[in-house]
């Protein structure tokens, strides 16, 4: 094709309008006025509503908050009371022996946490909510969750519950404390440490003994209460009873009045009587009531005490195999009772030594003949 009928095809297609070329429309003003009393409107009729809302939260939190602050003020003067009443029965001369600080302490401390932390969570967790509420937000779903995941949760921690639990009864049940001996069953000791989890004890050898809580099934409290000290005596069958029983009330009531066993012994010490009988001894039993923890250092000075009257009253105590009682019964024993039975092998002729040779020494011997 030719430049001038390209030209001329160029110059007959049609120029497009104005009205076409503009693909926008531009609002008017009548648009923009009933677009804002269309939201005017909307919002005229949900500020109440919205207002309601607003309010409703603001009272949830403000009550919250409000709550949550004089519960928590509550606990902690509830166990700075505690602390006080143990500080002022910690004068006394019972309170002295009875409570001790740094257990008390703990144990307000314990129940000081556990208490802030379960009040915290009742009134936060139930403040949510209710906010959540106030948004027309459907909660059913949210607790069907939330009840799942603390049933995985309680499945998953159970020995970690277990033991949360255990401690916490333990505690607000005052079974032991600080200071305390006890026997755990899986470890005894004095209690160093009482936690909501772990309780750590301290062993006779030093050691220190981590227990869990959920693994302690049965607990023998040794320092509450009183002890009792307990002394067995093994006498010769041929002692005279009555100077016996002399000579221990003399040691007993002689330990009974010097210090420091008058405030370590909380009652008299008693004479049982005999415990057993026997063909070469007896036994003469003694019991006393002592102060908690203290049953074996009084039973090992009342064995001390006993020992040296005896020695003073040329009484012997005896134990473990029969042994002579006098030189008259020494000297009428049989003195071959000492002397061991003739052997066979004492005679070189006999046949037990003949059976006894080497075998080489019996070639030899037959060689030489």
């Amino acid at each position: 094709m030719s430049l001038p009928a390209v030209l001329l095809a160029a110059g007959s297609s049609p120029s497009p309008t104005p009205s076409e070329s503009s693909s926008t429309t531009v609002p008017t003003l009548q648009d923009a006025q009933e677009s804002a009393a269309n939201t005017a409107s909307w919002v005229e009729q949900n500020w109440s509503t919205w207002l309601a809302i607003g309010l409703k939260v603001l009272l949830v939190v403000v009550i919250a908050v409000v709550l949550r602050k004089v519960v928590l003020r509550a606990i902690t003067k509830f166990i700075d009371r505690m602390n006080r009443t143990a500080e002022s029965a910690e004068g006394t001369t019972l309170g002295g022996l009875l409570v001790n600080a740094e257990r008390r302490r703990q144990r307000s401390q314990a129940i000081g946490s556990v208490l802030r932390s379960v009040a915290s969570f009742l009134i936060l967790g139930t403040a949510a909510l209710m906010v959540l509420s106030s948004f027309q937000i459907d909660l059913a779903p949210l607790l069907a969750s939330a009840g799942v995941a603390g049933v995985a949760i309680g499945f998953g921690a159970r020995n970690l519950v277990t033991d949360f639990l255990s401690g916490v009864f333990m505690i607000l049940e005052d079974q032991y404390g600080v200071g305390d001996s006890i026997d755990a069953g899986v470890a005894s000791g004095e209690v160093v440490e009482v936690g909501l989890r772990v309780t750590k004890l301290r062993g006779a050898d030093g050691e220190i003994w981590y227990v869990r809580n959920g693994e302690i099934k049965r607990i023998g409290n040794l320092s509450q209460g009183w002890a009792t000290a307990g002394v067995d005596v093994t006498l010769r069958p041929s002692e005279d009873l009555d100077r016996v029983r002399a000579v221990l009330d003399e040691v007993a009531e002689k330990m009974s009045k010097e210090e420091p066993w008058n405030e370590l012994l909380w009652g008299p010490i008693q004479i049982l009587g005999l415990d057993s009988v026997l063909i070469d001894s007896m036994v003469v039993r003694l019991s006393a009531k002592t102060m908690p923890g203290k049953a074996l250092t009084v039973e090992r000075e009342l064995r001390w005490r006993i020992k040296r009257a005896f020695d003073a009253a040329d009484i012997r105590i005896v134990g473990g195999g029969p042994v002579a009682t006098s030189e008259a019964e020494a000297e009428a024993a049989d003195p071959a009772d000492g002397v061991a039975a003739p052997s066979a092998f004492s005679n070189s002729d006999s046949p037990q030594v003949a059976a006894t040779t080497p075998i080489a020494s019996q070639r030899s011997s037959a060689a030489g003949k």
